[in-house]
């Protein structure tokens, strides 16, 4: 029962390492690359639709992305969600593609990127601590209900402290690399 629970809040927390990788590789470093622009959304006949659903994304260069859409009658509105995404790129519309120039960051906005890296990590640590505190609720109600005893109890809140400890340093470590590249000209 207690392995159950340790194991179930394991994977919760695996998930939101996940979900901060997957939140981290959105933030723009200087260097184009395809996760900056491959979970935009695009208006595509009124549903929301992921650009890479749309079409197929590029780096043919280390400061250029180039996005050619399956069909050409898509690139207005690709265009768009760019032009109104958090970004900050201009899109270059050629009629077949659409090119996004990566302009080198200035200290200014390399500073705000890596307050938004810190709001990001302070976030996944506070979902991990949200899930430490839904684990150690279940072992304390199996333990009202006398399914486990008050040893097994300590020994999983130790544990899952322990679980949550390594994870929150899985968070710092992420954010300090992400900070370190937003940083290196």
């Amino acid at each position: 029962m207690i392995k159950e629970i340790l194991h179930e809040t394991s994977d919760r927390m695996k998930k939101t390492i996940e979900s901060l990788h997957l939140d981290l590789m959105s933030i723009r470093t200087g260097r184009a690359s395809p996760a900056l622009v491959d979970r935009l959304s695009v208006d595509y006949y009124g549903v929301a639709t992921p650009l890479l659903q749309l079409a197929a994304i590029s780096v043919p260069e280390a400061q250029s992305i180039i996005i050619r859409p399956y069909s050409p009658s898509d690139i207005a509105a690709i265009e768009r969600a760019i032009a109104h995404s958090d970004l900050g790129l201009n899109p270059n519309n050629d009629g077949k593609q659409i090119r996004l120039n990566i302009p080198a960051l200035t200290e200014e906005r390399r500073r705000d990127l890596t307050k938004q890296v810190s709001r990001r990590a302070e976030e996944a640590r506070v979902a991990v601590r949200n899930i430490r505190r839904d684990a150690i609720n279940d072992l304390r109600s199996f333990e009202k209900e006398s399914m486990i005893s008050e040893d097994d109890l300590h020994r999983g809140q130790i544990q899952v402290q322990e679980e949550t400890d390594d994870f929150i340093k899985q968070i710092d470590t992420i954010s300090k690399d992400k900070e370190t590249e937003i940083m290196t000209l």
